[in-house]
Order: structure tokens, then sequence, then C-alpha cells
């Protein structure tokens, strides 16, 4: 059911809390990439533009329920004033006398963001008394918070039985974005699935092969498909428990006629580091004492010239091991060549696929980057995620 989203509800005067996801990350004491707060920017400036008071939430990190200095939000409150161009109040608390005096402060188009919700232990509990306190704030609720969608959290799913509650306008294209893949694709629709274990994509890889008309697999799960076929993959991580499942996908694609496609070739290491020795091998002939870290040159031309007639691509997880450089190689040219088709629509899943890609300089020339790396493989599973089925129905 479709969920009713900033344009169905009147906000011109209204205090409206938004759920936004500020878990950036950091590196040395500062923000090290900011897209989550930018992609923020649309929702926010739509409610300002309104009238509304805005009234921004968020966790960060993992403070386990207890006030943590180093996991404050003042750093996020800065670098969105930056971005925004505009002062943003900083409350130090999310609930409470402070909270309640910060949102008093407020006149129509402010911007307030309260304190990290997980400073509570009844945030990731779902307390209901904490999302009451958290809803006598509003009189409108917004969740634009999709990376935060799977979780049955106070701020995700509680507040919403408290307040008017809708789509901010990231969470809203995500929805159609991600929806479109599962329900009306342009196609040929292809799958690439990479990352290191087959066992986080089960559920993905279950809902998608009725749907997709390719199948695209590389990184270290590679290797448990390589197992499947019958060869040797030496020293690299093998989830030898579910050879058995990559053996079911291979015969289902026979019979489906979904076209799969793995690497004929891999990069292989001696060992796991940045530096260590390699050599390139056939896919069905790892040595002994060796072990996949990227796919192959060969293998890489491959993928990229059986994406190049499809219409929609969906990309989940890195080709290799892609933090170190002399194993980016495949990711960064499967990268290139998605963001080169014009004429496609190209998905990214969030995580380390969203993070690769930001990385490469190539988001804005995707169709579309995830910012929720669970809440998207949660999606793909077919799963309703609790955080918009809070949200009301058109």
């Amino acid at each position: 059911m479709p969920k009713q989203t900033l344009n169905d509800i009147d906000v011109k005067g209204k205090r409206v809390l938004v759920r936004v996801d500020f878990n950036v990350p950091m590196t040395g004491g500062s923000i090290s990439d900011g897209n989550r707060i930018r992609a923020a920017l649309p929702t926010i400036q739509h409610l300002r533009n309104q009238g509304a008071k805005v009234i921004l939430c968020s966790h960060f990190g993992r403070p386990n329920g207890a006030v943590d200095e180093g996991t404050r939000l003042a750093l996020i409150a800065k670098r969105l004033e930056q971005v925004l161009g505009d002062p943003v109040a900083y409350a130090q608390e999310c609930i409470g006398p402070v909270a309640v005096a910060a949102v008093e402060a407020l006149s129509p188009g402010d911007v307030l963001l309260l304190e990290n919700v997980r400073f509570h232990p009844g945030e990731e509990k779902n307390d209901s008394a904490f999302a009451k306190e958290l809803a006598n704030l509003a009189d409108v609720y917004v969740n634009d918070a999709f990376g935060t969608a799977h979780r049955v959290h106070a701020s995700t799913v509680g507040v919403a039985s408290f307040l008017p509650a809708v789509s901010g306008f990231l969470m809203q294209r995500e929805l159609e974005m991600l929806g479109g893949v599962l329900t009306n694709p342009r196609k040929p629709l292809a799958a690439v699935m990479g990352g290191a274990k087959v066992s986080d994509k089960i559920a993905v890889l279950e809902n998608l092969l009725g749907k997709v008309d390719k199948l695209v697999i590389g990184g270290g799960m590679a290797a448990t498909f390589i197992k499947a076929m019958g060869a040797s993959v030496g020293d690299s991580l093998l989830e030898e428990e579910r050879v058995e499942f990559a053996q079911e996908v291979i015969t289902r694609c026979m019979h489906w006629t979904v076209d799969l496609v793995l690497p004929q070739d891999v990069v292989v290491a001696s060992e796991f580091s940045a530096d260590s020795p390699t050599q390139v091998v056939d896919a069905m002939e790892i040595p002994d004492g060796w072990r996949i870290m990227d796919i192959g040159p060969e293998a890489t031309s491959t993928f990229i010239s059986e994406l190049e007639d499809c219409k929609t691509i969906l990309w989940n997880g890195p080709m290799g091991v892609f933090e170190f450089p002399a194993f980016s190689q495949g990711t960064r040219a499967l990268g290139q060549a998605l963001a080169s088709m014009e004429d496609a629509v190209t998905i990214v899943g969030g995580g380390s696929t969203a993070e690769a890609v930001a990385e490469l300089g190539l988001a804005d020339k995707m169709t579309h980057v995830s910012t929720g790396g669970g809440a998207s493989l949660e999606f793909f599973e077919g799963k309703e995620l609790p955080g918009v089925a809070a949200l009301m129905d058109k």
C-alpha cells in the first residue's frame, strides 16, 4: 500500500518531528562523508518553505542507551548548518525540559537538531513512554530515515502511533526506486551480487531469482559458487554450509532461463593483506594457499558486456576487497561502466557498495544510490520494513 508523503499533509505553522539518518562516518574526530546530511536537505527545505518548525532527531553510533560524549550530535549540527546555509539550533537532550524549551524557542522556518536518541534505552526497545515524550514535541511526524526503516525503534515506529505520520522525500524516493526494481522494472533486469558472504544475500537471491533475467556473481561470495561447480577454491573464504544453496541457485537459473554469470578468472593473493603477492588465475583452478581477492580482467570485461543490453541493473556488493587498492580494480571498472550506461536504470544498494561508488566519485552518475545498507537488503528480500509500515496509507 502506498504511503502518504509530505505532499499529502499541511505543515504550515506546525511543529514537525523529522526522523533523519545522520549516522555519518567519522575519521579523526571529523565527518568524513556528509552524504546522509545532504540527502535530508530536500525534506528540510520543503518544511521550512512551508512555514513549519523543523525538529530533527537521529541516532549516531552505538552508545547503548547511555550518554556518550563521543557520540553527541554537536559536530553534525555544525555540518548541517554549513550545508543548509542557515543557523541550526542544537539541544543537548532529545526529551525533557531542555528539548521542550528548545522547541518552544523555534519560529516558523527554524531548524532544531535534538540530541542522539540512542542515549535513551527506550529508543532501541521501542518503549512507548519514550516515544510519547518525543511525540509530545511535535504535531506531525515525518520519517526520512530509510537507513533505519528496518528497525523497530521508538523514533522509527513508536512515534508514528501518536502523531500523523508520513514519509519524507528521501524515504519516498527510496521506496519508489527500489520498489520499481521488484514490481515494474524495465527489462532486461540484471542483479549484480558481490560482497564476502552468500549467507548475507540468501533471502535476496530467493526473492530476485524469479524476477531477474541475469544474475552476475562476484566478490568473495563467488567462491561458494565456484565450489558448487566442483572446483577447489584454495584458501578463499568459503561457506561450506551454503554450497548446497549455491547449487540450487545454479539449477534454478538453468530451469528458469536466467543467465548466470560467474567470473572466469580471479585475482588471488597468498594472504589477506593490502600488499600481498598476487596473481590472476582461472576461477576453476585456484591453487592451494591462495585466496580470491577480486574478479580478474577477463571476468570484468565479461560482466560489463553482459550488462550492456540490460535496462535495469541492481548492484549490491563490491567485486573484491575494495578497501585495498590492489583489489579494487573490478569494483572500479564495474562502477565506471554502470555510470556510463545512460539508457539503463542503475540502482546501487547501500552499505559498502554505496561507499565504493561515493569514493569513486560516481554516485551522481547512477540513477539511485540507496542510503540504507541493511534496510535495502531487507527490502529486496521482500520484507515489509517496520518504519514504512508505521506510516499512514494513501
